[in-house]
């Protein structure tokens, strides 16, 4: 227990903090901080099993985001049969064009051995098969869009319980990250964070002009839940009750049954917005734990401290026998799987998936801030930053606010110079992450919680 006070101490001032917000604020923003806490804390803890672990930089943490929202679109979504009528077969038949010509090529490359006679037949294929797949598609993709583009305009998904997206939204980030590993891990580590980036602006390109797909920018809303929806609880009996229990003490204070009432079903409406931000935190809770207790292992295990030699000395891990490549690309896909399930748990949340709201800053920058804040190389750091990062980010505001009331108070409200500060609260967030990081990196380099190596 000793050796990790430091960690139930900084943890401990962490919830402190939460728990002060829904005293002082309301518990609606508590819990809204808590689960956005969470899903945060899964994208940190794929980022530190790739840097941490590995030392693998990888900017793309966007696309991987991007990919599990679109998992959420494709499993949760319901199917939209008039686009499936209009368009459907030739999107199968272009589909099954592209798998053909990658069996083919995929075909000459084990079967002939390296000639100009095999590149040339290999780009031949690539050129005649996107010039049959483009004429194939065009027509279908033309006739989607054209069906109800203001609420429709796309083929949907299939209609199933928005969960399973979290499975498959770690299976498309990781097979993206297979092929972006493939291609790019063998480059130097500025290379690779230049070339992850662009990959991940290529990925989020797609999905936002592909409307067949995701329906673009226009977005994608009303994906089913996980948990109850506030309307039905606020009219559940059960609901009711267990609200009037728990504030008995508050409507006991009033006689007037009218105004009883009244407050009665303002706490109910307030109640059922807490409860199902619960359900949300239960879920996500459960998934953090699971991710935490799986890193964990795998870092004090045999792989783990194999990962670390890599990490700290290529050279002498590979005179030892350990393959680099395979190591790192193993890695690599997976800590982009876990930054896959939490895009989308965030569009579980939600319910609502926007592309257009996929931008490096949020959904890779600020992520690396996080890890770093909290300690590189250790989950519990990872998850930390993840925390008081987005506090921050969340709090920064009142925090501004507060300051500038404290320092202002002297002044009248119409000074320009007050004007000016309250109006320039927005951007205090980015003021306020920049201080943090610089603190962090000038008093504790290695993070809040640094990384531990546990001899046994």
């Amino acid at each position: 227990m000793k050796k990790y006070s430091d960690v139930i101490i900084a943890y401990s001032i962490m919830m402190v903090l939460i728990i002060l917000i829904g005293i002082y604020q309301s518990w609606n923003m508590a819990l809204s901080i808590f689960n956005m806490c969470l899903i945060s804390a899964v994208m940190t803890m794929g980022a530190n099993i790739q840097w941490g672990y590995a030392g693998l930089i990888n900017f793309g943490i966007m696309g991987y985001t991007a990919l599990g929202g679109l998992a959420a679109v494709l499993i949760a979504a319901d199917p939209v049969q008039e686009a499936w009528r209009a368009g459907g077969l030739d999107i199968l038949v272009s589909l099954g064009l592209l798998v053909l010509m990658i069996l083919t090529i995929r075909f000459i490359i084990k079967n002939f051995n390296k000639s100009k006679l095999r590149t040339y037949g290999i780009v031949s294929i690539i050129v005649l098969g996107v010039i049959t797949i483009r004429t194939t598609i065009e027509p279908g993709i033309d006739a989607i869009e054209s069906v109800d583009p203001s609420t429709k305009g796309f083929l949907g998904g299939l209609g199933l319980p928005i969960i399973f997206s979290w499975i498959v939204g770690a299976f498309f980030a990781g097979g993206l990250a297979f092929i972006v590993g493939k291609v790019a891990l063998g480059l130097r580590s500025d290379y690779l964070a230049i070339a992850t980036l662009l990959i991940s602006e290529i990925v989020v390109a797609i999905i936002k002009h592909e409307d067949w797909l995701t329906r673009g920018v226009k977005n994608v809303i009303g994906l089913k839940r996980t948990v109850p929806y506030e309307i039905d609880l606020q009219a559940t009996q059960w609901f009711i009750s267990l609200v009037e229990k728990f504030n008995s003490g508050k409507l006991n204070l009033i006689s007037n049954i009218a105004d009883k009432q009244i407050l009665l079903n303002q706490l109910v409406k307030e109640g059922s917005s807490v409860f199902v931000k619960l359900c949300y935190s239960g879920l996500f809770l459960i998934v953090v734990i699971m991710i935490l207790i799986l890193t964990q292992k795998a870092l004090y295990s045999p792989w783990g401290r194999m990962m670390r030699a890599i990490r700290d000395n290529e050279e002498a891990a590979n005179a030892m026998g350990k393959n680099i490549a395979k190591q790192h690309l193993l890695i690599f896909v997976l800590g982009s799987a876990i930054v896959g399930i939490a895009g989308a748990m965030l569009v579980t949340q939600d319910g609502l998936f926007a592309p257009a709201g996929y931008r490096p800053f949020r959904y890779t920058f600020v992520i690396w801030v996080m890890v770093i804040i909290g300690g590189s190389g250790n989950n519990f750091g990872a998850i930390l930053g993840g925390f008081a990062v987005w506090f921050l980010w969340i709090e920064s505001a009142h925090i501004a606010l507060f300051f500038i009331d404290l320092f202002t108070a002297n002044m009248d409200d119409t000074h320009v110079f007050k004007i000016h500060l309250i109006e320039s609260v927005p951007y205090f967030r980015y003021l306020v992450t920049g201080l943090g990081l610089l603190l962090i990196m000038r008093y504790r380099p290695k993070g809040i919680l640094p990384e531990k190596i546990q001899v046994k």
